[in-house]
C-alpha cells in the first residue's frame, strides 16, 4: 500500500538526521566530537550501535535521551538511507565515537520499507547492532496523542487509531528483527529511563559476573550444578533428519534447520530477554557465577544449537560467558 505523507518535520534533537551535509559534519568530525568519545583513544574499536524504531507516542524519545545519558552518540531520525553510512564511519580508524544509537522511524514515509533490508545487512558486521522496537497498547497510544495535542505522524487527516493500524502493519518487519520489544503501556519515563540503563549500561559491572551455558541430554541426567535449567525437547529434532544425525547443533547446518522453525527463534527471544532481565539482578545479589543449563534428548543437537546462541547473545550483551557441550561426544545411537 501506499504510505501517507508523513506529517512531522525530521530532526528533532540532537544530531538531526535529513541532510547529507549534515552527514559529511559527523565524517569530517568523526574522532573529535561525540560524548561518548571524551578520553578516548584512536585505537578505541567502535563497539555498541543501536537502532531504535517502533510506534509513534511509544516512548522513543525518551529511550534515546537515555543513551545519551549513556553516552551513546545519538541521532534522532537519521534517513534510512544513510544508515549503513553512517554505520561504517562509526566503524573507521579513528573515530572516536565508540557507541552510537539511532532513531529510524515512521517520519521516514515510503523509505521505511527499505529499513529491514538495510538492518539485515547491518546484522552481518561485527559488531552485530542491536534493535530496539517499542510499542504500546491502542488506548495508552491514543490518550498519549491526545495529552500532547498532536497528530499522528501519517497526517492530520487520519484519525489517531487508523494512523496506529497502519504505522502497526507496516512496523511488522521490524518487530519481528527486533532484539528487545518494550512495551511501554504501563511505564512512566522514569522506569523506561531505568529499563536502558539495566539492558545496555554498565558493560564493565557486567563482566564481574561469569554466565556458564551447559548443554546436557535428559536421558544422561540432570546437571547437579545448574541455576537454571530449560528443556528444549518440545523442539524439532534434527536427530530424525538425514543427513544431520551425526552432526552436532555446533555445525551450521542442524543450525540452520532449527532456525527454519518459529518456534526455535521465539523461544530463544524469549530466554535471552528472562536472562537481560535477570542477570542484572544476580549482579546486584552479588553473584559471580551462574549455571544456565539447556537440555535436550541426547544432548547433541538442540540442546547444543541453543547453548551456542544464548552465549552468543550474552557475549554481545558484555557478559563473560563460558561453553560446556556436556554430551556432545556421546553415543548417537
Amino acid at each position: 500500500m501506499s504510505l501517507p505523507a508523513p506529517h512531522s518535520k525530521r530532526g528533532t534533537s540532537r544530531w538531526q538526521g535529513g541532510a547529507p551535509s549534515a552527514l559529511a559534519a559527523v565524517k569530517s568530525s568523526a574522532g573529535k566530537i561525540g560524548p561518548a568519545g571524551r578520553g578516548k583513544t584512536s585505537r578505541n574499536l567502535f563497539k555498541p550501535f543501536v537502532l531504535i524504531t517502533g510506534l509513534s507516542g511509544s516512548g522513543k524519545g525518551s529511550v534515546l535521551k537515555a543513551f545519551e545519558d549513556l553516552g551513546y552518540y545519538c541521532v534522532d531520525n537519521l534517513p534510512v538511507d544513510l544508515l549503513a553510512e553512517f554505520a561504517k564511519l562509526c566503524r573507521q580508524p579513528g573515530s572516536r565515537i565508540d557507541r552510537a544509537a539511532v532513531v529510524v522511524d515512521i517520519r521516514e514515509g515510503e523509505a521505511l520499507s527499505q529499513l529491514p533490508a538495510i538492518y539485515q545487512q547491518l546484522e552481518r558486521q561485527k559488531p552485530k547492532p542491536s534493535l530496539v522496537f517499542l510499542e504500546a497498547s491502542d488506548d495508552t497510544l491514543v490518550r498519549r496523542f491526545e495529552e500532547t495535542r498532536r497528530p499522528h505522524p501519517l497526517g492530520r487527516h487520519l484519525p489517531v487509531r487508523e494512523g496506529i493500524r497502519i504505522e502497526r502493519m507496516l512496523l511488522k518487519p521490524m518487530r519481528q528483527l527486533a532484539d528487545a520489544v518494550i512495551s511501554t503501556t504501563r511505564m512512566n519515563p522514569h522506569e523506561l529511563r531505568e529499563f536502558v540503563q539495566q539492558r545496555f549500561g554498565a558493560v564493565e559491572k557486567r563482566k564481574a559476573l561469569l554466565v556458564s551455558i551447559l548443554s546436557f541430554g535428559f536421558r544422561f541426567g540432570l546437571p547437579t550444578d545448574a541455576d537454571l535449567v530449560f528443556d528444549v525437547r518440545f523442539l524439532p529434532n534434527p536427530n530424525y533428519v538425514p543427513g544431520l544425525k551425526s552432526k552436532t547443533g555446533k555445525d551450521v547446518s542442524v543450525q540452520h534447520y532449527m532456525d527454519r522453525f518459529p518456534q526455535t527463534r521465539e523461544f530463544l527471544k524469549r530466554l535471552t530477554e528472562m536472562l537481560l532481565y535477570l542477570l542484572p539482578h544476580y549482579l546486584g545479589e552479588g553473584k559471580s557465577y551462574l549455571t544456565v543449563a539447556l537440555g535436550c534428548t541426547g544432548g547433541r543437537h538442540r540442546s547444543v544449537a541453543l547453548a551456542e546462541q544464548t552465549a552468543k547473545i550474552l557475549t554481545t550483551e558484555g557478559y563473560r560467558t563460558r561453553l560446556n557441550h556436556r554430551d556432545i561426544g556421546r553415543s548417537v545411537v
